[in-house]
């Protein structure tokens, strides 16, 4: 445990933005076209790190206008993108970069309790969708390898209800509840990723031990 009680030395927030609909369009498949995480140190409130890609969408190659008046991500930057394996192959790349330089461990790691200076860390998003759902069905359906690292994680909206007794409306919302204006554009992943950050260490300062939520190597079913 860390110095302030945390189970994790570092938490790695991510918020992906996705291909999406007026209407909902609930038959279509959403695909990540913003894949962003930042690294969070649980002692200091420091982000440390971060990796922020865009990606270009396969099955549904044009953002739709309310897709891009979302999340302010223009056509020209998902032509630019790359492929989500690429993506994740980039995005792997920077977990080991930071797992070296920070000596950063991941609870799959089993081998991490003998290293004694090794840092504790998992991931942190706001609700399950972009890990237990919109991750986990695009890989699903483009049958790409998915990082076991991205199995388990922290659901900060869960965590936020159950440490303040309170439902927040949206990140937004749970920032102004503590008096914290957000900073950026909402919809934005990486500023949406910032602010979760934000949040999270709040949370922490505030005496929130934070917790992993939910697991899906737990349910074969998925």
């Amino acid at each position: 445990t860390s110095s302030n009680g945390q189970l994790f030395d570092y938490l790695i927030i991510i918020d992906f933005e996705s291909t999406c609909w007026k209407d909902g369009k609930r038959h279509y498949s959403q695909e990540i076209i913003e894949f962003p995480a930042v690294l969070l140190n649980t002692s200091t409130g420091e982000i440390e790190s971060e990796f922020h890609m865009y990606v270009q969408p396969q099955e549904h190659p044009i953002l739709s206008e309310f897709c891009t008046e979302l999340t302010g991500i223009k056509q020209n930057q998902v032509d630019e993108g790359v492929p989500l394996n690429i993506c994740l192959s980039q995005f792997s790349k920077w977990i080991q970069k930071i797992q070296k330089e920070k000596k950063i461990t991941f609870n799959s790691d089993v081998s991490s309790h003998s290293v004694s200076e090794a840092k504790s860390s998992t991931f942190v998003t706001w609700s399950d969708w972009d890990l237990g759902v919109c991750l986990q069905y695009e890989c699903k359906r483009k049958q790409l390898r998915k990082p076991d690292i991205l199995n388990s994680w922290i659901d900060l909206r869960a965590t936020y209800k159950l440490f303040y007794t309170r439902k927040p409306k949206g990140l937004n919302g749970a920032l102004q509840d503590l008096g914290i204006e957000f900073a950026g554009r909402e919809h934005s992943g990486l500023d949406d990723s910032r602010n979760t950050a934000r949040l999270a260490w709040r949370m922490i300062c505030d005496g929130c031990v934070m917790k992993i939520t939910r697991s899906l190597d737990k349910c074969p079913g998925l």
